[in-house]
């Protein structure tokens, strides 16, 4: 069997249960990335199986259904999110005032740019104002000061592909995770610039990534408490959910969690304050009458 990079595939010995893109192929073996999980994988080229059209498209029909269903989750909390500010900015409907928002700004790193891409589609889908930079887990922590003194974000997710192997040490053994230490220092050097947690909100993490070490280092939320695997779009939904909750709100680690694929065995946190902020009156920008 003969694989190039891109292709599509799966792994035998796993059942098939996960679709994977050829990150790289060496000699007998290939590096592999998840298509929709965040998971970095080696596997002999022996244990591959290339996925027929048929296949591939009933997978990725199973995976759109999930994607949409997240988002339709996420659009009711979005719903009664704004009805109550709509009532509160009006004293209870009493006033027929216009109001405006200031969004929060989101900077997210990613180690992949397949899902970068996908990333992004969904922050603007969701109206969010994103900054993406492609960059390799191992860089991350030498560009973060830059990027966050350039962009001022007030949300950063920091993620990539990660992966757990027991052949290289115990669970809480962070030399026993690909990009697990990578991530939490670029979380500690993202801290040095603003330490404040409901300042700076920030998701760190990929698949069986070492939750405890980015937790310690200052992110709000990481993957994976259970060291289980994550879906890509998972941080797009939690930084969505603290960007569209009130600064004056605090957001419990269920809440945050509720509308992503994965849940609560897949990422935690500690309980954080919603970045948005509703002023009001709103006026239109309109160009000045001439004085001829």
């Amino acid at each position: 069997m003969s694989v190039t990079t891109g292709e599509l595939v799966t792994r035998k010995s796993y059942n098939n249960d996960l679709l994977f893109r050829v990150a790289s192929v060496k000699k007998d073996s290939v590096n592999l990335y998840g298509e929709d999980i965040r998971l970095q994988a080696d596997a002999p080229i022996s244990d591959l199986l290339q996925v027929q059209a048929r296949e591939l498209e009933k997978r990725r029909q199973k995976g759109k259904e999930q994607e949409e269903f997240s988002y339709r989750l996420f659009r009711q909390d979005y719903q009664l999110m704004r009805e109550k500010r709509e009532y509160q900015s009006t004293d209870g409907y009493l006033y027929n005032a216009n109001y405006f928002q200031l969004p929060a700004k989101v900077l997210h790193l990613d180690g992949d740019q397949h899902y970068l891409r996908k990333c992004i589609e969904l922050y603007q889908r969701m109206g969010l104002q994103v900054h993406g930079v492609h960059l390799h887990e191992k860089d991350m922590p030498v560009e973060i000061g830059a990027l966050v003194e350039r962009i001022q974000p007030n949300i950063i997710v920091i993620t990539g592909h990660d992966s757990f192997s027991k052949n290289k040490g115990i669970k809480g053994d962070l030399r026993a995770y690909r990009n697990s230490k990578y991530f939490a220092e670029t979380v500690r050097e993202a801290r040095r610039a603003n330490p404040h947690l409901d300042q700076l909100v920030i998701f760190a993490g990929a698949c069986q990534s070492h939750f405890e070490s980015m937790i310690r280092a200052g992110a709000n939320y990481a993957s994976s408490p259970l060291r289980i695997n994550i879906h890509a779009l998972d941080p797009v939904f939690i930084a969505a959910k603290i960007a569209y909750t009130p600064f004056m709100e605090k957001v419990s680690v269920w809440d945050a969690l509720r509308n992503t694929l994965t849940g609560d065995k897949g990422m935690g946190g500690v309980e954080t304050r919603g970045l948005l902020r509703t002023g009001l009156p709103y006026v239109e920008d309109k160009s000045e009458e001439s004085t001829e």
